[in-house]
């Protein structure tokens, strides 16, 4: 889970292609050339090509949460003494060809980034979803199910557009509060969230069985 400075313009409009809906657009000059952002939703989503973006990422500082007087969590970061690569695809069942099997994703959005037509990021939102714990059994929630960049366009502000697009996304659906999950292995990602505005209000060491290193950290957002 996951980012133009410079010169940036944008623009919201309707997409009446197979890739249909809101889509916002950013215009990025690295070196004196342009580069069209785009953010559109893809219907139907093609859970393999959203897959071919990576998401993994280098884990050299760890996120710890610390309770915040009056409620909530602040987080201090300290480094690994052996920096490792975390993929969530690699994890058995996690890989986005496998969320249709497991969930009914027809009321999920998929956005998609493109640079000139290239594929270079991708979120998606769950909502109304029985069976996905994160939402609680909740109306008005939407949670923030997966947000990737590629590595290369990372730290371009492609993940802040996709953000603010689910935010969007949601909001149009009736949702009131945007949830993320990620852990505290991921302290970029962290970084990002309490950027975005999002607030650490529920972590649990005991989430993960299988990787009892990893703290999962819960972030909630109002629409």
């Amino acid at each position: 889970m996951r980012r133009l400075r410079d010169s940036r313009t944008y623009d919201l409009k309707l997409c009446t292609a197979t890739l249909a809906l809101l889509w916002r657009r950013a215009t990025w000059r690295p070196y004196n050339q342009t580069v069209d952002i785009q953010v559109i939703e893809e219907q139907p989503p093609d859970w393999h090509a959203y897959g071919t973006v990576p998401i993994a990422f280098d884990v050299d500082r760890i996120a710890d949460p610390v309770p915040r007087p009056g409620g909530g969590y602040v987080v201090r970061e300290r480094a690994v003494s052996r920096p490792y690569q975390k993929n969530y695809d690699t994890i058995p069942g996690e890989r986005p060809e496998r969320w249709a099997r497991r969930f009914n994703t027809s009321r999920w959005g998929v956005l998609v980034a493109r640079a000139d037509d290239i594929r270079v990021g991708g979120a998606v939102i769950a909502i109304d979803t029985p069976g996905v714990h994160l939402l609680e059994g909740r109306d008005g929630l939407a949670v923030l199910w997966d947000l990737r960049v590629a590595p290369e366009w990372r730290g371009k502000g492609i993940g802040q557009e996709l953000f603010v697009a689910a935010e969007s996304w949601a909001q149009r659906r009736g949702k009131v509060e945007l949830k993320v999950e990620t852990q505290n292995v991921n302290a970029v990602a962290c970084r990002f969230y309490e950027r975005m505005g999002c607030e650490l209000c529920a972590t649990d060491p005991l989430a993960y069985p299988s990787l009892p290193h990893e703290v999962q950290l819960l972030w909630y957002k109002r629409l």
